[in-house]
């Protein structure tokens, strides 16, 4: 798996494709004290809590100078609703004016916007209520869109409502499930009011297969992981229906309609066993990597889920808002990227309309629980928060200053391919 990376032609992507990277405001901010997450940390007793994070807050002018040098054409990141609003009802206009700086700086430099609204973290008053878990807490993350979209809408190009609320097979976390779906609905209607910029919520597209592709127990359970995992989303968004095993169906009719594009944050695929409680089945030997020293999802390369995945989500527009590669080898990182883009390549050949690319991340950050799991293209000193771009971010201007690569620009960052792991015809 590793050890082949063939190229017969180059591979190009359409005029206007924008490139950039993504980022989330609690693994990079730091001192996100009023947030959920961070009261977890404290109360757990996290052997890593985010602490300063990259001191992104204080360090952004710097990081956003960079992503100019680096070419890129577009930046992910998230406003902290625990910011805006630290204490219930009481606004920080500080912190907001803060996030129009940034906002302001990103327009300066002709960086497009992609704007998360809810990027796993919130508010702890939020949180003690019951957060997401309630159906009526929505009606306080509406308030709180209502309040910051007004104030924000010029600068953003493109909306995320939430991010990856679709992970997780549980009874009570359907439920949690439907009430994000009527919360990205009313969310974006909220956004639609202030903007004409389009709108989505960043999906986990998971490709899912069974462990025993042979076994019609490990089948059938894969075609429920996959409905609850990935299409329960795609169908709400399609018909505005909620529907979920064990659960009575809802209509929502603002769902229906209520993406103008994809936004897809693809990573690998996973398998499911039927003889397992969990459903979580085993990789094949063959292909486990170690990317890093200690075992994480990403053991192994799949770009041929984009792929396969991809041809079935052919009526929106897409964006990939998400995907990238921990390491501590950034080699594995530039192949990682390469293989990724020429399975895009492919999906558009045979037909799907992929607007652009965000890599993750901008910045190795925080990885929810650990500093470990590096998937920075500009790697970060935790002690001195100094920024030091890798070659794989050399690698990635190049692309998009060709917008695509070729064997050779590959060959210039990992030549010791050079003679027995690229063919070209």
């Amino acid at each position: 798996m590793l050890g082949i990376f063939s190229m017969a032609e180059p591979v190009t992507f359409p005029k206007g494709f924008l490139w950039g990277s993504s980022t989330a405001g609690h693994q990079i901010e730091g001192d996100n004290v009023h947030s959920q997450n961070y009261a977890r940390e404290l109360e757990e007793k996290f052997a890593e809590p985010s602490g300063k994070a990259c001191d992104f807050w204080n360090r952004w002018p710097e990081d956003f100078k960079l992503l100019s040098e680096l070419g890129h054409q577009a930046f992910r990141m998230s406003v902290e609703w625990s910011r805006i609003e630290p204490e219930e009802g009481h606004h920080d206009e500080e912190a907001l004016q803060h996030y129009i700086e940034m906002f302001e700086e990103l327009k300066k430099r002709g960086i497009k916007v992609f704007l998360t609204l809810h990027h796993f973290t919130h508010p702890q008053w939020f949180e003690l209520k019951g957060g997401f878990e309630r159906r009526k807490n929505v009606d306080l993350f509406v308030r709180h869109l209502e309040y910051l979209v007004p104030k924000i809408s010029a600068y953003v190009d493109f909306w995320n409502v939430i991010n990856e609320f679709n992970n997780g097979d549980t009874l009570k976390g359907y439920e949690k499930k439907a009430n994000f779906l009527v919360a990205h609905a009313r969310g974006t209607a909220v956004i639609r009011a202030y903007s004409s910029a389009p709108v989505s919520t960043a999906h986990a597209l998971v490709e899912w297969q069974p462990e025993n592709p042979r076994d019609e127990f490990d089948i059938t359970r894969t075609r429920i992981r996959d409905w609850i995992g990935n299409e329960f989303f795609f169908h709400a968004i399609r018909t505005g229906e909620i529907l979920f095993p064990y659960r009575d169906a809802e209509i929502i009719p603002e769902l229906k309609g209520s993406c103008d594009f994809w936004s897809l944050n693809y990573y690998t695929r996973h398998f499911v066993t039927a003889r397992k409680e969990s459903g979580t089945g085993k990789r094949h030997d063959c292909n486990r990597l170690r990317p890093i020293d200690r075992d994480f999802y990403l053991e192994e390369f799949y770009p041929e889920g984009l792929i396969d995945r991809l041809g079935g989500l052919q009526d929106l527009p897409v964006h990939i808002t998400e995907n990238g590669f921990c390491c501590d080898d950034d080699r594995l990182r530039i192949l990682y990227l390469a293989r990724h883009l020429q399975a895009l390549a492919e999906a558009i050949r045979r037909g799907s309309r992929i607007d652009g690319y965000l890599y993750w991340s901008f910045l190795d950050n925080y990885e929810w629980a650990s500093f470990v799991p590096r998937f920075g293209m500009v790697s970060v000193d935790f002690n001195t928060f100094a920024r030091t771009p890798k070659p794989t971010a050399q690698f990635f201007r190049e692309v998009i200053r060709n917008n695509g690569f070729d064997r050779d620009l590959v060959l210039k960052y990992l030549p010791e391919f050079k003679d027995w792991t690229i063919y070209q015809a």
